[in-house]
């Protein structure tokens, strides 16, 4: 099994904004560790954070890079989020449109092919910090 591969179809249709393409990619079981906040598990969870983040958010990734573990179970990319932030989000500054310029990365586990594991890092302080001036 690739795992670059399995990453680079998931970002591929994160960036043409096809949840269903990603959620292809996804055992029914992952675990999505969001940045700042708690582990959801399940498809459908993942699916409501999505439908959340495209509600609040328009983000693109470039710079992609992506490793992955020889035996296909691990994997990582990091890259760069180009944002706007289009509606306030709960606890966090007002949303008028503000663009934002981050970098991130994620960590991936796969099991038989798929996703089951899903850990994003990004510096929420300095997304704070541009989104606020």
């Amino acid at each position: 099994m690739d795992a670059k591969a399995v990453l680079q179809r998931y970002f591929d249709a994160f960036n043409a904004g096809d949840k269903a393409g990603m959620l292809a990619e996804l055992s029914d079981d992952v675990a999505h560790h969001v940045n700042e906040g708690q582990v959801r598990v399940g498809k459908e969870l993942f699916s409501a954070f999505c439908d959340h983040m495209d509600r609040c958010y328009r983000e693109c990734l470039t710079d992609i890079v992506i490793f992955g573990s020889a035996d296909g179970t691990r994997a990582a990319a990091e890259f760069t989020v180009n944002g706007e932030y289009l509606s306030t989000d709960e606890g966090l500054p007002e949303a008028a449109g503000q663009k934002y310029v981050l970098p991130a990365g994620s960590f991936m586990t796969l099991k038989d092919g798929k996703i089951c594991r899903v850990t994003t890092y990004y510096n929420l302080a300095d997304w704070i910090r541009q989104v606020s001036t």
